[in-house]
């Protein structure tokens, strides 16, 4: 029954997720000086570099993810860059009891993210995509 719906829902997944990414990606250009303060202020060496490379992937990445264009790789470098936010972004194991709550939310979240990432990684991004017109 599911079949005849793979194809429009996973253009709905790949809208959906890159709702997320491409505007925080915008934002981190727009407010570039605060991303590189963010990033350095959880002790991650070259917080500049960080910045740049958060704006391609999310930004980038998003926007592959939108059009279906090397959808694989974009979803799987987007699972990857949202674990490692999750982890030293979201570290409720190092946070103040009072943050705890709302910080493990947080990194669980990016958890689920992930996997919806790796679920378009492992079916691919349907052919309401640009991959499957070019025939990928």
């Amino acid at each position: 029954m599911f079949d005849k719906f793979q194809n429009p829902l996973a253009l709905a997944a790949r809208i959906l997720l890159a709702a997320l990414f491409v505007p925080a990606g915008i934002s981190k250009i727009a407010g570039f000086a605060g991303t590189v303060g963010y990033i350095g202020s959880v002790g991650l060496p070259l917080p500049a570099v960080g910045a740049v490379l958060a704006i391609l992937a999310e930004a980038g990445g998003g926007i592959a993810l939108l059009l279906g264009f090397q959808a694989r790789i974009a979803a799987l470098v987007l699972a990857v860059f949202t674990l490692a936010a999750g982890v030293f972004f979201h570290a409720y194991w190092s946070v103040p009891a009072d943050q705890v709550m709302v910080t493990q939310i947080m990194f669980m979240k990016n958890i689920a993210i992930a996997g919806g990432l790796l679920a378009l990684v492992a079916f691919g991004p349907g052919k309401l995509s640009l991959d499957a017109k070019r025939g990928n």
